[in-house]
C-alpha cells in the first residue's frame, strides 16, 4: 500500500510565483474545454517528493502513458527502477530489481477506486467541475489553477492540487499537498498527443516474478 501510494505522489509539482488574474465562470469552463481537447497522451517526467520526516527530497525520473478515462502506464528509471500500469479493471507496481510485483483490484468498491479517480482527474481534468472546488487564474505564460476535493474519500487522498497550465494548454507541473503535510513535484516534458497502443496498459509479470495481492 506504501508503494502504491508513493506512486500516486508521481503527479506533483511547484506551482510559479506570478501576477494572477482569477478566472470567470465561463473562462473557466472554456480553458477546461480547450485543455481536455489538447489531451497528452505520452511525456517524460521529473519528480521530487519533499517528506517531512527526510532533510532532503527524493528525485526520480520516467515517461507516462495516459489514455481517458482511466488507463495510464508509469515507468520509472534509476537505481530503483518500477512499473505502475492501471487498465481500468486492476493496478500492477512491477520492481524489476526484486523480480516483485503488487497487483490491486479496481472498480467494485475497492478502497483505491477514490485515489485513482484523483489521479486521472489530475491527469485528464475529466469530471473534475463535480468532484473538485477549483480556484483558476490566469498568469505569465499561461493558467494556474488549485484544486481542492469535495468528497471525504478524495480528502483522504490528498488536501491540494495544485496545475500549471502553459499557453499551449498543457499541465507542466502539478503540485500535490497530502494530508500528513508531504508534498510531490512533478514537472512534464516532451509531451505528445499521438495514440497510444492498447498493449501499452497491459501488464504480464515475467517468469518467475513473486506477486502478492496487498489489499487481499
Amino acid at each position: 500500500m506504501h508503494a502504491f501510494i508513493s506512486t500516486v505522489l508521481t503527479f506533483v509539482a511547484l506551482t510559479s510565483i506570478a501576477k494572477t488574474a482569477p478566472l470567470s465562470e465561463a473562462d473557466l469552463k472554456n480553458l477546461l474545454a480547450g485543455i481536455r481537447q489538447n489531451r497528452t497522451t505520452e511525456a517524460d517526467f521529473q519528480e521530487e517528493r519533499v517528506l517531512r520526516l527526510m532533510k532532503k527530497p527524493i528525485l526520480s525520473s520516467g515517461k507516462i502513458w495516459f489514455q481517458p478515462p482511466n488507463k495510464f502506464r508509469r515507468e520509472v528509471k534509476g537505481n530503483s527502477p518500477s512499473v505502475t500500469v492501471s487498465d481500468g479493471r486492476q493496478l500492477w507496481i512491477y520492481y524489476s530489481n526484486f523480480k516483485s510485483a503488487e497487483r490491486y483490484p479496481l472498480g467494485k468498491g475497492s478502497p483505491l477506486d477514490t485515489t485513482v479517480a484523483a489521479i486521472n482527474s489530475a491527469l485528464n481534468l475529466e469530471n473534475i467541475e463535480n468532484t473538485f472546488q477549483i480556484n483558476a487564474a490566469r498568469v505569465d505564460k499561461g493558467y494556474e489553477l488549485t484544486l481542492l476535493p469535495r468528497a471525504p474519500s478524495m480528502k483522504r487522498a490528498f488536501q491540494k492540487l495544485d496545475l500549471q497550465i502553459n499557453d499551449n494548454l498543457r499541465v507542466e507541473r502539478t503540485d500535490m499537498l497530502l494530508p500528513n503535510g508531504d508534498r510531490i513535484v512533478t514537472k512534464y516534458s516532451n509531451q505528445t498527443r499521438a495514440p497510444v497502443p492498447a498493449s501499452t496498459f497491459e501488464f504480464k509479470p515475467p517468469p518467475g516474478t513473486e506477486i502478492s495481492s496487498p489489499l487481499g
